[in-house]
């Protein structure tokens, strides 16, 4: 099994990156919002933690910033109903400190504003989860980038709203809904990432 890649970080488009390794391989990965906005420029150095999903039709690598995110992720598709994309959706949505948080405080109202979580899922999460997070520490600091960076990245050239547009339908949301959420936060300047985080919180709020 994959579990960790060291390489060169090639290409950027959320919720996907390449990275490639000192062999000369290419990994496709998908990664969270959370850990996309903490991983550096293209063309830099980066690492990440990896949980290989493996079905019928199909092999899918996801990455992650750390080992506390990939573990949570790893508990929520263990839930029924939850699937990779939709723990996917939910990481990008929040932190791992915040869904620990979440279930802490049984907030379904914070859970059904997530892409793809209804109210019956919802509740689900809660029953499932907060015995597997009773143990969980809540920080209230972010934990070590294994990636090596912490500060913001740029993106490729190209049109950045339309970018964000497609990452936020890439986890789940509705193009009209992506579209509108987009609408009302860009502004002239921002890179895709911070659109993307931006609007994000105006999904959830």
């Amino acid at each position: 099994m994959i579990g960790r890649i060291r390489g060169t970080l090639i290409e950027k488009t959320p919720p996907f990156i390449i990275i490639e390794t000192s062999a000369g391989v290419g990994y496709e990965i998908q990664v969270p919002m959370t850990t996309f906005y903490q991983l550096p420029d293209e063309g830099a150095e980066a690492i990440v933690v990896t949980h290989l999903s493996v079905s019928e039709n199909l092999h899918a690598l996801y990455g992650f910033i750390s080992n506390k995110d990939k573990n949570l992720f790893r508990e929520l598709i263990k839930v029924n109903g939850v699937g990779p994309k939709l723990a996917l959706a939910i990481l990008s949505g929040m932190e791992a400190d915040e869904f620990v948080m979440t279930i802490h405080d049984n907030n379904v109202d914070r859970l059904i504003k997530l892409p793809g979580v209804g109210k019956k899922t919802a509740e689900r999460l809660l029953v499932e989860m907060s015995d597997r997070l009773k143990e969980w520490s809540i920080s209230g600091l972010p934990e070590s980038n294994e990636a090596g960076a912490t500060a913001p990245s740029t993106v490729r050239v190209g049109d950045v709203t339309q970018e964000a547009v497609s990452a936020l339908v890439a986890l789940g949301y509705k193009p009209q809904q992506a579209s509108k959420a987009i609408a009302q936060v860009e502004s002239e300047g921002l890179k895709s990432e911070e659109i993307i985080r931006l609007a994000l919180r105006q999904l959830a709020g």
